[in-house]
C-alpha cells in the first residue's frame, strides 16, 4: 500500500462510495458554513466605517473599545458552548435528523434579531441575537460531525467529516470577502453593515430545508429498536440491497456494539455519564478530545479569523480596503488548502502525522513574524510595507499553508471517531463544548493581548508559536492514528501502548477477523448449496 492509498477495514463494494452519503454530509455541513461565515465576517464588519460611525466607536477609549469588540464577538461563543451541551439531549431523544431541523430555527431567530439593531437602539439586539445564534450553531457543531461519522464507511470517514470543515472554509471565504466588496461598491450607510449580518440567514435556511431530506442515522435507529427503518436507511445510504454481505456485516458490528452497551452501561440518557464517571480510560479519552481544541485555538487561528484587521494591522498593513483585501486572500488560501486536506491528506497521510507536521512548520512561521514585529516600530506611520513587512506577510501565508491542512479540521475528525458507542454522543458534546470554550477564551481576550503583549503585539505571535511546539509531543505520545479503523474498534485502539504502534496492530487484527468471518460465511454457503444439491438428486431419483 502506498502513502496515498485508502485503508479499508474490509473489502468494500464500489457502490458504498456513492453520491448519497456525500450529499447527506454536504447538507449537514451547511451548519459549518454558518460557523465559518461568522468567524470571518464579524471582525471586518466591526471595522466597517459605517458600523464604527453608527455605534460611535470613535468616541470610546482604547480599552473600552477593545472590551466592546471582544464582547460582541465572544458572546456568540458563550452561547455556542451551552448549545453544544443542550444538543446532547436532543441528539439522544430526537435523533440526528430532527435535531438538525430544530436548532437552525434558533439560529435564524438570533440572526433576525441582529437586523433590528441601529444607533438609536444600541447594541442590545446584536448582543441578544448573537447569544441565540451561538446556541443554535453550537448545537449543530455537536450533532453534525457525529452524524456524518455514523454514516461514513471507515475508509472515507475522515473525508466525509472533512466536508464539514470544507463548509466552514466556504462560509469563511464568503465572510472574508463580503465586506471588501461592500467597501468597494457601496458608500458607508446603515444598509452597508446590515447586509453581512443578513447573509448569515442563507446557510441556516439551507440547513433547515435540507434536514428534511437527509436520512436518519442507522446507528441511532438501531439504538431505539427501530430496526426496519434502520435497515432501510443503511441500504439506501450504502446503495446496496439488505441481503448484501457488506450490509449484513455492518449490521452485525452495530448490533454487537449496542448489545455490549446495553449489557454494560445501559441505553438511558444518563448511562454515558455513569460510564465516564466509572472509567478512567474513558475520562482520559475525553481529556484528549478537549485538549485537541485547546491546542487548535492556542495556535492562533480564531484570533486571526475574528480579528483579522487587528492582526494585519500589527504586521503593518494599513487602510481599510487593503486590510480587507489581505484578509480576503487569507480566506482563499485557507479554502484551497482545505480541499487538499479533504481529498488527499486526511484519509491517506492520516491524522497523527498531519498534526505534528503542521505544528512544527506553523511554529517556525509564528516565531519569524513575531521577531519581525518586535524589530520594527510599527507605531510610526509608514508609506510602504517594505521588504521586511512583505516577508512577514509571506510567512503569515506560509503559516496558513501549514495550519489549514493539519490542525484546522483534524481535531473535529478525531473527536467524531475516537469515542466508543457507549459514550459517543456525550463525547461529541464534550468536544464541541471544549471547542467553543477555548474559542471563547481566545476571542474574548485577543484585543487585550494585542494591546499588552509586547511592541505592536509581537508577544501574541510568540505565544501562538510556543503553543504549537508544545502540541507536537502531545500528538506523538498520546494520539493514536485512527484512519481506516472501524468505530467499533476504537476501544482496542486506545488500549495499545505505545500509541505509535496502535494503528498497525488493530488494523492487522481487524483484517484477520474479517478473513475469518468471510471464510465462515463461505463455508456456510457451501453447506447450504450441498444440501440443495442432495435434495435435487433425491428428487431426480424419485
Amino acid at each position: 500500500m502506498g502513502l496515498l492509498a485508502l485503508v479499508e477495514d474490509r473489502p468494500t463494494p464500489k457502490a458504498v462510495y456513492n453520491w448519497r452519503v456525500y450529499t447527506c454530509a454536504a447538507i449537514a455541513s451547511f451548519a459549518s458554513c454558518m460557523i465559518g461565515y461568522d468567524s470571518a465576517f464579524i471582525g471586518t464588519t466591526l471595522a466597517l466605517p459605517s458600523f464604527v460611525t453608527e455605534f460611535k466607536f470613535a468616541e470610546l477609549e482604547t480599552a473600552e473599545l477593545a472590551l466592546v469588540k471582544s464582547n460582541i464577538v465572544s458572546i456568540y461563543q458563550a452561547g455556542a458552548f451551552f448549545g453544544a451541551l443542550f444538543a446532547y439531549a436532543s441528539a439522544h431523544y430526537l435523533g440526528r435528523k430532527r435535531s438538525l431541523c430544530c436548532w437552525p430555527l434558533i439560529f435564524l431567530l438570533g440572526a433576525g434579531l441582529m437586523l433590528g439593531a441601529n444607533g438609536q437602539r444600541g447594541l442590545g439586539l446584536i448582543y441578544a441575537g448573537r447569544v441565540l445564534a451561538g446556541v443554535g450553531v453550537g448545537a449543530t457543531s455537536m450533532i453534525v460531525p457525529i452524524y456524518i461519522s455514523e454514516l461514513a464507511p471507515p475508509a472515507v470517514r475522515g473525508r466525509l467529516v472533512g466536508i464539514y470543515e470544507l463548509g466552514w472554509q466556504i462560509g469563511g471565504l464568503v465572510g472574508f470577502w463580503i465586506n471588501y466588496g461592500l467597501t468597494a461598491t457601496m458608500a458607508p450607510s446603515h444598509k452597508q453593515w446590515l447586509i453581512p449580518f443578513a447573509v448569515q440567514l442563507i446557510p441556516a435556511g439551507l440547513l433547515f430545508v435540507g434536514a428534511f431530506w437527509i436520512r436518519e442515522s442507522p446507528r441511532w435507529l438501531l439504538s431505539k429498536n427501530r430496526r426496519a427503518e434502520a435497515m432501510k436507511n443503511l441500504s439506501w445510504i450504502r446503495n446496496l440491497s439488505p441481503d448484501d454481505i457488506y450490509i449484513i456485516e455492518e449490521v452485525a458490528f452495530l448490533d454487537a456494539a449496542l448489545n455490549e452497551q446495553a449489557s454494560t452501561i445501559g441505553m438511558g440518557f444518563w448511562s454515558p455519564f455513569k460510564a465516564v464517571g466509572k472509567s478512567r480510560k474513558v475520562q482520559y479519552r475525553f481529556l484528549l478530545g478537549g485538549m485537541l481544541f485547546m491546542w487548535q485555538n492556542g495556535a492562533g487561528i480564531n484570533a486571526i479569523n475574528y480579528y483579522s484587521p487587528t492582526v494585519f494591522k500589527s504586521i503593518g498593513i494599513s487602510g481599510t480596503n487593503t486590510g480587507f483585501l489581505t484578509t480576503g486572500i487569507f480566506g482563499v488560501v485557507k479554502t484551497c488548502l482545505t480541499l487538499v486536506w479533504l481529498f488527499f491528506l486526511i484519509d491517506r497521510v492520516g491524522r497523527r502525522n498531519l498534526l505534528m507536521i503542521g505544528a512544527a512548520g506553523g511554529s517556525i512561521c509564528m516565531w519569524i513574524i513575531g521577531g519581525y514585529i518586535n524589530s520594527v516600530d510599527l507605531t510610526q506611520k509608514q508609506t510602504s510595507l517594505g521588504s521586511g513587512g512583505t516577508a512577514a506577510i509571506f510567512f503569515f501565508y506560509l503559516w496558513t499553508a501549514f495550519y489549514t491542512p493539519t490542525w484546522n479540521g483534524t481535531p473535529w475528525v478525531l473527536n467524531s471517531e475516537m469515542f466508543d458507542q457507549n459514550t459517543r454522543s456525550l463525547g461529541q458534546a464534550s468536544a464541541a463544548a471544549n471547542n467553543w470554550f477555548w474559542n471563547f477564551i481566545i476571542s474574548r481576550f485577543t484585543p487585550q493581548m494585542f494591546d499588552s503583549m509586547g511592541p505592536s503585539g509581537c508577544g501574541v505571535y510568540y505565544f501562538f508559536a510556543s503553543m504549537m511546539i508544545l502540541s507536537i509531543p502531545f500528538a506523538y505520545f498520546l494520539i493514536p492514528e485512527t484512519k481506516g479503523i472501524p468505530l467499533e474498534s476504537m476501544d482496542r485502539l486506545f488500549a495499545v501502548k505505545p500509541v505509535r504502534k496502535a494503528h498497525r496492530q488493530i488494523h492487522d487484527e481487524d483484517t484477520s477477523r474479517e478473513e475469518e468471518f468471510r471464510h465462515d460465511a463461505e463455508g456456510a454457503g457451501l453447506s447450504i448449496a450441498k444440501e440443495k444439491l442432495e435434495h435435487v438428486e433425491k428428487a431426480t431419483e424419485v
